[in-house]
């Protein structure tokens, strides 16, 4: 009896131990990188939330158009659903690197030289669907859609395009 009992102890106790090796998939703790796309560069930092969730936050350069290039400040909560999966099919998941859901808030300050009448949007708010994938240790791209609410004297209907290749530091 005794060594039924030891033998039962000793195979529970291993079972245990390989459950500690499995590693917990969520997204990174900070990640900081650069970007460009079709028109404009931003620097960024994701900062985790939860497991799935990130925050957003980014500065930089960009427009509709080359004519009305002006700063922009980002705020963006984003919610990676696929870590789980893509990490069962061992595809890679650093630098939070999956399909995302977010709710996309920026603001389009104005330039110095730019016409009252303008029409770029002041403020913008935005769900929008999108991904990111590494490229080697550093490098990545970003693809996302979405269509949201602008202001600028008045609400107005606005589609939103992401297109950016990157660096990680």
């Amino acid at each position: 009896m005794i060594r039924i009992i030891f033998v039962s102890l000793l195979l529970m106790s291993s079972y245990c131990g390989f459950s500690q090796n499995e590693k917990a998939v969520s997204v990174e703790k900070s990640t900081f990188g650069i970007q460009v796309g079709l028109i404009g560069i931003w620097v960024h930092n994701e900062l985790k939330l939860s497991d799935q969730v990130a925050l957003r936050s980014e500065i930089g350069l960009g427009g509709v158009n080359t004519e009305n290039i002006v700063p922009i400040v980002a705020l963006e909560p984003r919610w990676y659903y696929n870590l789980n999966g893509r990490a069962d099919k061992h595809k890679r998941i650093d630098g939070n690197s999956g399909n995302y859901v977010s709710l996309r808030t920026s603001y389009h300050f104005r330039s110095i030289l730019e016409a009252e009448e303008n029409d770029v949007n002041r403020i913008f708010i935005a769900p929008t669907w999108g991904i990111r994938r590494n490229l080697g240790k550093h490098f990545n791209y970003e693809v996302g859609v979405g269509a949201g609410l602008g202001y600028r004297r008045e609400i107005v209907f606005s589609p939103y395009v992401n297109l950016r290749i990157g660096y990680r530091f």
